[in-house]
């Protein structure tokens, strides 16, 4: 099955309406960005070295902490298309129902952003175009 084929099948394997992604909520975008941003941060570090699962998991921190991710949205934000750079805005000024942990409130909210601009794009089937923009990002912080 091809990567681009995988959002297909979800949605013929377990149907529901076909809804307009950019009439999603922010934190619903963020909601699945979130999964999906993990999924490509685990897949990436699982192809690089089979590891203890310990081992895994501290790698896969250095992609996953609000910090980065705010790092991340910095390096990418000068090459959004517009569309692209108002989801990222209405994710970054989203009200989330739950408080950063270990990060501040600046780089929660752009993490939130980040993770509602992947959720959009892959909901709207452009996976290309998100991997290119992580992959950017990704290499901004080696």
């Amino acid at each position: 099955m091809e990567a681009q084929d995988f959002l297909e099948k979800i949605k013929e394997t377990f149907p529901c309406p076909e809804q307009d992604v950019r009439a999603y909520s922010p934190l619903a975008l963020a909601f699945v960005g979130d999964g999906v941003f993990s999924l490509v941060v685990r897949t990436m570090i699982v192809n690089a070295a089979n590891r203890a699962n310990h081992a895994l998991h501290n790698a896969s921190v250095k992609y996953v902490k609000a910090e980065n991710q705010s790092k991340i949205v910095d390096v990418i934000t000068p090459i959004l298309t517009q569309e692209e750079s108002d989801i990222l805005r209405r994710g970054c000024n989203a009200k989330p129902h739950t408080t950063a942990k270990n990060a501040s409130l600046k780089d929660y909210h752009k993490a939130t952003g980040l993770e509602a601009l992947v959720g959009y794009l892959y909901l709207a089937g452009r996976t290309d175009r998100m991997l290119e923009l992580l992959k950017i990002g990704f290499d901004s912080l080696t």
